[in-house]
């Protein structure tokens, strides 16, 4: 495989998280964005410990699109400093591995 990554974000609602989801596969940067929560997470901000209850997206892309992945949920998380974390794919089935690169654009990103 080796081409293949899952990004994670997190964000503070559900409504956000399938905003970043559907728009990151309308302009084909990923595959598939699976939202789960909502999750709790713990973590230092700003000098304090911190809990909140968050949305996850899992985005199933490829690595050569990162950049254009991260631009994307820059623009569009309302976080300072959003979680984005990807994590290559080390083995996946043959036809899921084909069908993320037959869904993700590379050259268009804005489909």
């Amino acid at each position: 495989m080796g081409n293949h990554i899952q990004v994670t974000t997190t964000t503070e609602n559900e409504k956000d998280a399938l905003e970043i989801a559907r728009s990151i596969v309308q302009r084909r940067l990923a595959a598939c964005v699976q939202v789960v929560g909502p999750v709790t997470s713990t973590y230092r901000w700003q000098g304090e410990v911190e809990t909140a209850r968050e949305w996850q997206c899992q985005i199933k892309t490829r690595h050569d699109v990162y950049e254009a992945v991260e631009a994307a949920i820059v623009e569009l998380h309302p976080y300072d400093v959003p979680e984005i974390i990807a994590t290559e794919i080390v083995s996946a089935s043959e036809a899921y591995g084909r069908w993320i690169d037959e869904q993700v654009d590379a050259v268009n990103g804005d489909s």
